[in-house]
């Protein structure tokens, strides 16, 4: 009688564990399934915009090892030299029934660096935009395709029905920007006049196996060499780093001879990207790189087993900066493209 009960339990037993492998099989066949038909965003701007180019054979620039070396021994990305990824921003999308809200020049406005406008949209489905901007950067950012706008702000907050900003960029989607930007000098939403949402990835781009655009890359002010910036940045903000320190704008390329097995499959698409489009120097922080949030995605980070550690195996040294040509002084002399 015993041998017959455990023979049942052992039974038993097989029989759930066959049932958890079926199980587990169909889970990984649905997301097999919804990866399959996944497919990356559109892009932000035409196919001629600079952080969309190819420089997986770029030259590397003469004084790649003499940075990479000083950065290194500075203490690298920051954040205890882990690269993190930071998924704080938002990309909010307007469409035909978004509101246009009055703004108005928060205290201080830069100018002539900021667009002159009146209003702002605003999408009703993006929840509270009160933010403290004396404790945060407060950034917004909003995408209006239908009028071929990217619209990004700093320190932003709406209250009173009004939204203030010290800053406002309206990007034109319809334009291949030249390397100066929105004019040299000039600053951005991010330090270094450089727009930010075509250099965020999103769990979307996870999904459908591609990131097809440079990444922003965020380095901490003391590691960013002070005074100078190279293009596509056309400003430097406060860094204030020596002359061996990268400058704003340095384009980053993961080394071809990295070993992707290191990496799990959803950081091997970011790593791909580093490698054939590379990272653009272009802010001052402690978190190397930002992704979208993933409430702006249809899929989710988690369903991609991605977690804003996946890429700690990432060392300073096991890049290289790309040719990035003569440094600029920085003058704040903001003169736009218009």
């Amino acid at each position: 009688m015993n041998h017959l009960k455990v023979l049942f339990i052992s039974i038993l037993g097989i029989g759930a564990i066959l049932v958890g492998y079926g199980l587990h099989d169909h889970i990984v066949k649905v997301k097999a399934a919804r990866l399959e038909h996944a497919v990356a965003p559109a892009a932000y701007f035409p196919s001629g915009a600079i952080w969309t180019q190819n420089v997986s054979h770029a030259p590397v620039d003469p004084h790649s090892s003499t940075i990479i070396s000083w950065l290194a021994g500075a203490g690298g990305w920051g954040n205890n030299n882990r690269m993190q990824v930071d998924f704080g921003y938002r990309v909010l999308q307007a469409d035909a029934h978004t509101p246009f809200v009055p703004f108005r020049k928060g205290n201080p406005f830069y100018s002539p660096d900021s667009d002159n406008i009146s209003t702002f949209p605003l999408p009703s489905a993006g929840g509270n935009y009160q933010c403290d901007t004396s404790q945060n950067d407060c950034p917004l950012i909003v995408v209006d395709r239908g009028h071929g706008k990217l619209y990004e702000a700093y320190a932003a907050n709406y209250a009173e029905n009004v939204l203030t900003a010290t800053f406002v960029a309206v990007w034109d989607l319809n334009r291949v920007y030249p390397p100066s930007g929105r004019g040299d000098q000039c600053t951005s939403a991010d330090a270094a006049g450089l727009p930010i949402a075509p250099l965020l990835f999103n769990a979307d781009e996870l999904a459908a196996g591609h990131i097809d655009h440079a990444i922003r890359l965020v380095l901490p002010n003391p590691r960013i060499r002070a005074h100078v910036f190279v293009h596509p940045a056309t400003h430097a903000g406060q860094p204030r780093g020596p002359v061996d320190a990268p400058p704003m704008g340095a384009r980053f390329r993961l080394k071809a001879s990295f070993d992707m097995s290191k990496l799990t499959p959803a950081a091997q698409v970011v790593a791909r990207a580093m490698q054939k489009y590379g990272m653009f120097l272009s802010d001052g922080g402690n978190i190397a790189l930002t992704a979208q949030s993933d409430q702006d995605t249809v899929a989710k980070y988690a369903d991609m087993d991605f977690t804003p550690h996946d890429l700690t195996d990432l060392k300073v040294t096991d890049f290289e900066v790309v040719e990035m040509g003569r440094p600029i002084q920085l003058t704040d002399d903001c003169v736009r493209n218009r």
